[in-house]
């Protein structure tokens, strides 16, 4: 948690020091009352007082209280500030974090997890900040100046507190040890109901298709019935602070004024009036004491739900990039190459290698495709380049420069990437289209509308009713599989990259409008690199360079026509999909 707070500026640390400042002079005010009230029931009991020294001391309890008020008004104010700025420096942060993390990296926490860090676990965090600095400022000096002021007044109500506070703790102490621990397990249980919620919302197509209703809701009820028996079970633990709080603050009251009053009734008479005005003055401080130590206890109960969350935001924050920024950023002596050499790569956690000693070189105005069996490679090679991954063995160049020197801005600036998901955001058609900073400004209207031409979505989006200014939402779910992956691929055309990238860009396209895009793109980008996975023969039989790979090692590279011949694993893959005389056998 104090490792999170160092994230505050120093406008929140001057905050907090005013924040200090006056609930510590709200405490002091609040503790002078009692000894006006103590003035004031001693001239009530003392013959020939004026009435005029009463009003006195009953105006400056008065002022003293009004004191309190704005005291505690403005110290709320600077609390609640902090509060809002830690919660936006540390979202910031974790968003910002998880924008660096590496494909690998984001794999160890789940989707639903980090959405509960960044909401769930910050607003913990920032509730302990918020309520937390009040208590943790005001218990500590409340109970100190109260002692002070008890202090000689009497052994046996001291013992008295005494007593009220060790009951009080012993019963803080045991709830603490019961609920501290299912605090964790309520993290994560929150993280699993988001991620069946979640995944329900993205899937309710085929929920709906599948009438998997039930099973769904059973998922959902089963989540939702574990975290609601914890948060339950703790609630009904935490329930119990409360009576015993009103339990101890009335017991120690009554116990305070039975020992006045056998005190009183056993003292001479001068000394009756001093014991009956000390007798309520050491309440009211008897029950400022009370109350702070119910204060820390309440902190204690906070500040271990803020650090379960506090070490989950951490865990985000500390975890290690393994994908390292590189220095170069200048203008290169070859454009539009990409070359492997002897590039082998396995995951972290794997033990065997998914990609085997890969190497070819693309020159600029290539396509070089990628083919082969599902789970063979295709996607892992390709992702390479942009390093979602890092080789593990051997090294990939992007023209003439290890990619690990480039700063990823720079590499990402040459490449035009096409996923194998289509990716559609929240906006419209242009924003869309436009997405992203290719160092080279927005591209214009015109340039928008020629990337959609060439992607064979033109004739679609000047159908809709705003055209390029229509909306689209989220994850595209307003168009066709289709109509999705032709807007991803105008994206990339529209930044004019050096190098392309088709990740299994063109499996949701009909056969016409496949054949009617690759067209398009061998004019449009004949001075620019293609690589593209695929799993059609169709889409890649024209390609100048074609790399056929078969559980991770290349099983055969050359032209359509060399590899008929020469590679039995390209063939059969053709001749699966077409005939000898469309295949120009």
């Amino acid at each position: 948690m104090f490792k999170l707070l160092k994230t505050l500026n120093k406008k929140d640390y001057l905050f907090m020091a005013l924040a200090v400042f006056f609930i510590a002079g709200q405490v002091g005010l609040e503790l002078k009352m009692p000894e006006y009230m103590s003035a004031i029931t001693k001239l009530v009991q003392t013959e020939g007082s004026e009435m005029g020294e009463i009003l006195q001391n009953g105006g400056m309890m008065l002022l003293c209280a009004l004191g309190s008020l704005i005291s505690v008004i403005i110290a709320g104010w600077f609390v609640s500030h902090i509060g809002a700025d830690f919660s936006f420096i540390v979202r910031k942060k974790i968003f910002d974090k998880v924008e660096q993390l590496s494909m690998n990296e984001i794999k160890k926490f789940s989707t639903a997890s980090l959405i509960t860090r960044t909401t769930n676990d910050i607003t913990q965090a920032r509730m302990a900040i918020t309520m937390g600095a009040n208590m943790l400022i005001r218990a500590p000096l409340s109970a100190i100046w109260a002692i002070v002021k008890i202090q000689g007044k009497s052994w046996e109500w001291s013992t008295a507190t005494g007593v009220a506070v060790v009951i009080l703790l012993a019963t803080v102490i045991t709830i603490m040890m019961i609920v501290i621990p299912r605090f964790k397990v309520i993290q994560k249980l929150t993280d699993k109901l988001n991620g069946v919620s979640r995944e329900n919302l993205t899937g309710i197509r085929v929920v709906h298709a599948f009438n998997a209703e039930k099973y769904q809701e059973h998922k959902f009820d089963k989540s939702n019935t574990e975290l609601a028996d914890i948060t339950r079970f703790v609630d009904r633990v935490l329930s119990v602070m409360s009576p015993m709080m009103y339990l101890v603050m009335n017991g120690i009251t009554l116990v305070i004024y039975v020992l006045g009053a056998y005190l009183i009734g056993n003292s001479i008479m001068s000394d009756k009036l001093n014991l009956f005005s000390d007798m309520v003055v050491f309440s009211s401080y008897a029950m400022h004491v009370i109350f702070s130590f119910l204060m820390v206890a309440m902190i204690f109960m906070i500040i271990p739900r803020a650090q379960v969350s506090a070490e989950r935001i951490n865990e985000v924050l500390d975890e290690e990039i393994t994908i390292k920024d590189g220095s170069f950023d200048e203008e290169t002596a070859e454009t539009g190459t990409v070359e492997f050499r002897n590039v082998s790569f396995k995951y972290p956690d794997a033990e065997e290698y998914l990609l085997k000693n890969i190497s070819f070189k693309a020159e600029r105005g290539e396509t070089v495709a990628f083919i082969g069996s599902t789970g063979s490679g295709k996607s892992t090679l390709i992702n390479l380049v942009p390093r979602f991954y890092d080789v593990t063995d051997g090294a990939i160049f992007v023209d003439g420069i290890n990619v690990k020197d480039y700063k990823q801005k720079a590499l990402h600036r040459k490449l035009g990437y096409v996923p194998q998901k289509a990716v559609i955001f929240n906006g419209t058609v242009a924003s869309n289209i436009s997405y992203g900073d290719s160092g080279k400004g927005k591209p214009s209207e015109r340039h928008i509308q020629k990337a959609a031409q060439v992607a064979q979505a033109k004739h679609f989006v000047e159908k809709l009713e705003k055209q390029y200014n229509s909306p689209i939402a989220q994850s595209g779910t307003n168009i066709s599989g289709g109509q999705k992956q032709r807007l991803a691929i105008a994206r990339a055309i529209a930044r004019d990259p050096e190098i392309y990238i088709f990740d299994d860009s063109f499996s949701a396209l009909d056969y016409k409008t496949d054949a009617a895009l690759r067209q398009a793109l061998r004019e449009y980008t004949k001075d620019a690199t293609s690589l593209i996975v695929a799993q059609r023969i169709g889409t890649i039989m024209h390609a100048d360079k074609i790399l056929v790979l078969d559980k991770g090692v290349c099983v055969g590279m050359g032209t359509h026509k060399e590899l008929m011949k020469n590679c039995e694993v390209y063939k059969e893959i053709a001749l699966s999909q077409l005939t000898k005389e469309e295949l120009n056998v």
